[in-house]
Formats: structure tokens, sequence, C-alpha cells
């Protein structure tokens, strides 16, 4: 049967191992959640499940910090053990607290910020250059693309008309420190991709349905521009006392919190 990826249960998966290895990010990785769903389930193309398969599609998590989301998923599609879930950040666990390209699946290793962007762009123009129709998927945070590596790869994706190359951008209007906007404000993001020649859109980044009709659009477009998609979300979506909290970009959870959280998710509201 192929893997319905609930968000519910991603997001249990989230909260069961942050609290088992007592690690951070939570937050960050619950905004993504439909995000990662929508693509493992309709998008992303891995030749007989295999993700080291030669013409498989790429995913590149730049915002390395939301991992755990990519690792429910992996679960889901039987990439990775229960077992490496109870042990995430123990000695010797294979799940690091960012991408490690060391295992099948995650395509980088990421998490400085602004990278993995660059990277995409060149698995992009790799499969261009091989006349292959490989699509990249990168995911980058608001935060993120205040680093200039992003602009630069814009302009490269850009002007070698990556049109099988994808950014969708996870516009949870945090960041580490405090608000974007008050960090270094961004005003449209949208505006900004299209300014610099690619094709764009926006849409509620937890509307799974509007999420796959917009990659289809964008894809299914004839352009030779790359893609954009903006993604307005809820840092915390689904935890009604993690959403819009940015404490918990590095809060820790303990046996109430974590006991809190997965009793909320079990009922009805998010």
């Amino acid at each position: 049967m192929h893997p319905t990826f609930d968000t519910k249960k991603l997001r249990r998966t989230i909260l069961d191992m942050a609290y088992a290895g007592s690690g951070v990010h939570i937050a960050c990785a619950f905004s993504i959640v439909e995000i990662m769903a929508t693509l493992y389930r309709e998008h992303l193309r891995f030749p007989n499940g295999d993700p080291d398969a030669a013409t498989r599609d790429y995913l590149v998590l730049s915002k390395g910090h939301g991992v755990m989301a990519q690792y429910a998923c992996m679960r889901e599609l039987g990439w990775l053990p229960d077992e490496a879930f109870s042990n995430y950040l123990s000695d010797g666990s294979a799940l690091k607290g960012l991408p490690d390209s060391r295992l099948p699946g995650t395509e980088v290793d990421s998490g400085s910020l602004g990278h993995g962007f660059s990277i995409g762009v060149g698995l992009a123009m790799g499969a261009k250059l091989s006349m292959t129709d490989q699509k990249t998927y990168v995911i980058v945070g608001d935060g993120e693309i205040n680093e200039g590596p992003i602009w630069e790869g814009c302009l490269f994706a850009s002007h070698h008309q990556l049109h099988n190359f994808m950014v969708i951008i996870d516009e949870n209007g945090f960041q580490a420190m405090g608000k974007t906007n008050e960090i270094l404000a961004l005003n449209s993001i949208q505006s900004k991709f299209e300014s610099f020649g690619f094709d764009t859109l926006s849409i509620d980044g937890h509307d799974e349905i509007a999420i796959s009709q917009a990659i289809h659009q964008l894809q299914k477009n004839r352009s030779k521009s790359p893609k954009a998609l903006i993604a307005q979300t809820i840092k915390g979506k689904g935890v009604s006392f993690m959403a819009h909290n940015n404490i918990w970009h590095y809060t820790r959870l303990n046996s109430d919190t974590h006991a809190k959280a997965i009793t909320e998710l079990s009922g009805d509201s998010q």
C-alpha cells in the first residue's frame, strides 16, 4: 500500500523523536509537514521506491533544521526503521539533527543556511545537461533567504533557464532570533522571485490540495523559467502552544509538554 503521509501521524513521529533525543527545532519541522507530505505522496519520483535510483527526482532540504519532517516521511516510505526514531540523536544514531548525505534519501549535508539552494541549482543544471527529465525541489526558510547565495543561485537558475528547478519557500514569518520582518524585512517574497525571472505562485502552505495544484500548475507551464512556490505557513502548526510561538525554535520537550502535545494531536483541533 502506498503511504498516505497522514499529517497528524507525521507530527506525532516528530514529537516522539524530539522527546526521545531531547532535540530542538520542533516548530521548524511542523511548518513544513504538509509541504513534505504532498511532495512525497504525489510529486517526487523514486523508481522502484529506491532513494538512490539514478533517475530519481531530487529533494534538497536547504532549511536543514526542519529535517525531522523529512525523517518522518522517510519512515512512512519504509526507508528508516522504527528503532532509528527511538534512538534519535543517541550515540551512533544514523539520524542527525541536520541532513547528512550519507543517509539514503537525504541528498546533501545542509543546515549552513543558503548553501542547499545552490546545490539544488547544480543538480538541476546537471540534469539539464544530461537531458534527463529529473526535477529538483529545494525547500528554504523565509529567514534563510536573507543569505546572499540564494540570490546568486537565482541569477544562475534564471540565466540557464532551469525549468526543472523549483524552490519552495516556507514563509512562516520567523527565524531563530525573532520575526523575520523585524530582523531583515523581506516585503513581497513573490515579487522578489518574479524580478529574478521565476514563475511564481503563493499558496496556503498547510492546504495540501492547494500545494499539489500549485506544483502541477508550475510544472505544466511550458516556460523555460525556474519555479518558486511561496508557502505561507504557521511555525509550530498542529499544537496550539507551539503555533506562532518562536520559543519552540530551541525549546526541548519535557514529559508534561510531550504528553500535552500528543493529547492535542490525538484530538480534532489543529
